[in-house]
């Protein structure tokens, strides 16, 4: 009798313990949004749709962006189309990332539910709250948030990420003030209902530039990274604002929740303009990458022994010897990465170059290539833009049509099937990049893809049943970004 109230005693406890530590973590007991692990995200069901932010911003053709459905559903009889489009009501926006008004931080919380698509507009400084649960094919607008309620609350401009958080709140990365310069950059705290409620970080502890943020609860720790100032970049890429010092090569590492900035990593020369974060998805990890996209290197960050973050350069990408381009060299240009829900992929794009590629991280410190592919990019058979080996040799790459259409562009932006076996590319990085760089996709729009991935010994393969093309929209042809599931994604989800 005594071992059983013995053992009774310490289940007791241990159940206490676990209500204790779900507290602690700022959730409350219950099944709110998302799912209670990575991996138990990587167990659940099949994408059947995506959303995707298409822009008719800077292409000239006076019409408004909007949010595109696409059926990703192999057995449906509209697979690889878009099924619905909702307009915004204004023009010239720039609709860009995206986010949720609640997502796997909430899990914990019955009250929550995963219901609003948070669209900044990257231009024109408004956001929309989408209601997606009435029905998911076809979303509604639910709220806008005007700029100049944002700009006289808080001072902040340029919206781009968007990351729901445990308390209900929803936190935004903004990149500059009203005028365009990095000084106004900071981040903007929405309510539940998106009602402004003004500044997160702390006075005077804003970051130089702004850009994507990730953070890691358990670490106490948010890190953000560093593109540009607006009145730089939306104009299009100029090398002398490198030079001027108009572009970012900072991670700025922040007290997780006060707002606090305890310390500013300089990636010097090998991180000039950092994007995309990522922590590492299990939250007891204290580790993560930024792609840094003109330096073309991976950075791995992560926390040293007296509790200071740190950096090293992990992957290199070499910039390429070319003939017939503006530059003597070719940056690969890293501009999207994310990382497979077990931790054990790192995916990313070279925009330029044209190449997708696949690592094995499950040493963090020495990823190992095991998958690369190429769908585009300006060096491309029939380009006139060529690569000159070490030997004087010529090259260019080899790029598959796809049901029968050439791809255009190179490829932007990526999002992993929750079990890891998807990857859908879209090409649009930003309009006025895009009509530098790839003026083919002004005239003619992105297209999505999708790249059949091998989750066992690794390998990238383009899945040629499956081609979206933005060309024929009814408005004309439009310029594809951000993707996001329904039910949240290893780029929208965070674990506390």
């Amino acid at each position: 009798m005594a071992s059983v109230i013995t053992n009774a005693t310490s289940t007791l406890q241990s159940l206490v313990d676990k209500v204790e530590e779900r507290f602690e973590n700022q959730c409350c007991i219950g099944v709110g949004p998302g799912y209670a692990s990575p991996k138990e995200a990587m167990r659940g069901p099949r994408e059947a749709l995506l959303y995707v932010t298409a822009v008719y911003t800077g292409t000239g053709r006076g019409k408004p962006d909007y949010l595109a459905t696409v059926d990703v559903d192999p057995t449906s009889p509209t697979y690889s189309k878009v099924v619905h489009r909702l307009p915004v009501p204004h023009l010239d926006d720039e609709l860009h990332h995206s986010g949720w008004n609640a997502c796997s931080s909430c899990h914990g919380d019955a009250s929550a539910q995963r219901r609003y698509l948070i669209l900044p507009s990257l231009v024109s400084g408004r956001i929309y709250a989408i209601d997606t649960a009435k029905d998911p094919r076809a979303p509604v607008i639910y709220k806008v948030v005007e700029p100049e309620t944002i700009l006289s609350k808080t001072g902040l401009a340029y919206p781009h990420t968007a990351h729901c958080l445990a308390s209900g709140d929803i936190l935004i990365s903004c990149l500059g003030g009203k005028d365009g310069n990095a000084g106004g950059t900071g981040f903007l705290l929405l309510d539940s209902d998106l009602n402004v409620k003004g500044r997160w970080e702390k006075p005077g502890d804003s970051p130089k530039f702004g850009y994507d943020f990730w953070y890691q609860p358990q670490h106490k720790t948010m890190i953000s990274s560093s593109w540009g100032a607006p009145a730089a970049f939306t104009k299009g890429f100029n090398p002398q604002h490198v030079v001027e010092g108009l572009y970012g090569k900072h991670l700025f590492v922040y007290s997780w929740p006060d707002g606090t900035l305890k310390q500013t990593i300089d990636l010097g020369n090998e991180g000039l303009i950092p994007l995309e974060v990522r922590f590492l998805h299990d939250p007891s990890k204290d580790t993560g990458y930024v792609g840094c996209a003109l330096s073309g290197n991976m950075v791995r960050f992560f926390k040293t022994t007296d509790g200071s973050w740190d950096h090293e350069v992990v992957i290199s990408v070499p910039s390429l010897k070319v003939q017939n381009w503006v530059l003597p060299e070719m940056p690969g240009l890293i501009t999207d990465l994310l990382i497979s829900l077990d931790d054990r992929y790192l995916y990313f794009v070279n925009w330029l170059h044209g190449d997708i590629r696949q690592y094995n991280i499950e040493d963090p410190k020495k990823p190992v290539l095991v998958g690369q592919v190429w769908v585009g990019g300006l060096i491309r058979k029939g380009s006139k833009v060529t690569v000159e080996k070490e030997n004087g040799q010529q090259w260019q790459s080899d790029i598959p049509d796809v049901q029968g259409k050439r791809l255009r562009g190179g490829p932007q932006m990526i999002q992993l099937s929750l079990d890891g076996k998807r990857l859908y590319v879209t090409n649009s990085l930003f309009s006025a990049w895009d009509r530098q760089f790839y003026p083919e996709l002004i005239e003619n729009g992105s297209h999505m893809l999708q790249i059949d991935c091998d989750t066992e010994k690794g390998g990238l393969a383009v899945n040629a049943k499956f081609f979206v093309d933005f060309e024929t929209e009814p408005d004309g042809p439009a310029l594809a970004h951000e993707m996001r599931y329904p039910g949240g994604d290893c780029t929208s989800d965070i674990w506390i």
